[in-house]
């Protein structure tokens, strides 16, 4: 092999920036990249919910402990909230009809800002703590690919099979910190939400102990007494909970811990995952569940038959695009456009009764009514047509009945 044909090197003192959770597959990576390659690492963390000012203060901690040469800390939950939360919640996005992408959908705008971050360092290797069998693995590489094709990218735990008793002791025999719980359980949080991945969710059969909710742990066994709140929301955004505005991401957090105390938007999702398999996961998503359900019947009052018809495939094409890291292709462009669009007079409150384990919606208002703008009254009295036009509607609808009927012989 000629010089010319030769890799180039990659100077001692450039660093590898890692994207840091602080759970045990990228607090492992920490150590094993800095002594497999010799190179400093630097830790990022892009917030995009579900820390706070002293759980951010402790994942730097642990970062620097471990061995990080440098930790970065980026506060994109407005960003992930304008970017993907806002589509999703106007799509009223679940999977599989009951997984409201509560953890996942953020991988997009991490990606997109552990590119930016290797940049301004000038940095030509970022790292991640992804497995072989995991969906996040495909979201972060197809969004760093997407956005900076010239960076290499590093998958120790993926790429090297490490299993997590594995990386538990190749921590403690160097006397770094384990992160808690071990290897019992894999919890990722966000601002839509918690995942908690453990033995359980190998297999179909069984659901997660009460101890391992992260959110709503023992919230049954004294159940909070019901109450009912007020959600406003104005073209599809929700703006306000019982009559007090508050900007997206505060609104969020706040109805995360009110559901949170009635253990709301608990589930354990089944479904395909990116890579074709079947996998299950347990999780709690209290503000999703109750912002999507809420939203939903404001959009049953406020959109015609054909617009939710339309728009429902759309919005889960989107969801899929989100699920699978495809976000940035133009399609969902698109699709946002029309999503942003249908909500146009999706503007009201909704009433919403909070009681252990469910939502129950108990009343719908908007100045776009399409109840309220009819002068009939359903199973009660027409206003716009008369008892002659209905029973012409109802024989000319029964028509390709009739004409089926009659040319069966």
């Amino acid at each position: 092999m000629t010089d010319s044909a030769r890799e180039p090197t990659v100077a001692a003192d450039n660093p590898i920036v890692l994207a840091f959770s602080g759970g045990l597959d990228t607090s492992f990576c920490v150590p094993w990249l800095k002594e497999t390659y010799g190179r400093p690492v630097v830790t990022a963390t892009v917030n995009t919910g579900g820390l706070d000012a002293d759980a951010a203060a402790a994942l730097e901690r642990r970062a620097l402990a471990l061995g990080a040469a440098q930790h970065v800390m980026i506060d994109a939950r407005d960003e992930f909230f304008d970017r993907v939360l806002k589509y999703l919640i106007m799509g009223n996005v679940r999977r599989g009809n009951l997984y409201p992408l509560c953890v996942g959908a953020e991988r997009g705008v991490q990606a997109r800002h552990l590119a930016q971050i290797a940049k301004s360092l000038g940095a030509t290797t970022v790292a991640h703590g992804c497995t072989a069998a995991g969906n996040d693995q495909v979201r972060f590489e197809i969004i760093l690919k997407t956005l900076a094709p010239e960076l290499e990218v590093l998958a120790p735990v993926r790429d090297h099979s490490w299993q997590r008793a594995d990386q538990v002791r190749y921590l403690e025999e160097r006397g770094l910190p384990v992160p808690a719980k071990g290897s019992a359980y894999s919890i990722n949080r966000g601002l839509w939400g918690v995942t908690i991945g453990g033995t359980e969710t190998l297999d179909s059969k069984d659901s997660i102990p009460e101890s391992a909710w992260v959110l709503s742990s023992g919230a049954f066994d004294e159940a909070e007494e019901p109450v009912e709140i007020e959600i406003g929301f104005e073209r599809g955004v929700p703006v306000s909970v019982d009559g007090e505005r508050l900007a997206p991401v505060a609104l969020i957090e706040k109805l995360e811990a009110i559901g949170a105390s009635y253990a709301i938007g608990r589930g354990i999702h089944l479904g395909d995952t990116i890579l074709g398999t079947k996998g299950r996961v347990a999780f709690e998503a209290p503000a999703a569940e109750i912002l999507l359900t809420a939203h939903r019947e404001l959009e049953k009052l406020t959109l015609t038959g054909l617009q939710m018809r339309i728009k429902e495939p759309l919005a889960q094409t989107y969801g899929d695009l989100v699920h699978e890291g495809k976000q940035l292709d133009p399609a969902a462009r698109d699709i946002e456009a029309l999503l942003e669009s249908s909500q146009a007079r999706v503007t009201g409150t909704v009433r919403c009764l909070l009681r252990p384990g469910s939502v129950f919606i108990v009343g719908v208002q908007s100045p776009h009514s399409l109840m309220a703008a009819s002068r009939g009254k359903y199973g009660e009295s027409a206003g716009e047509w008369t008892p002659a036009d209905a029973v012409g509607f109802s024989r000319i609808l029964a028509l390709p009945g009739m004409l089926h009927t009659r040319a069966g012989g």
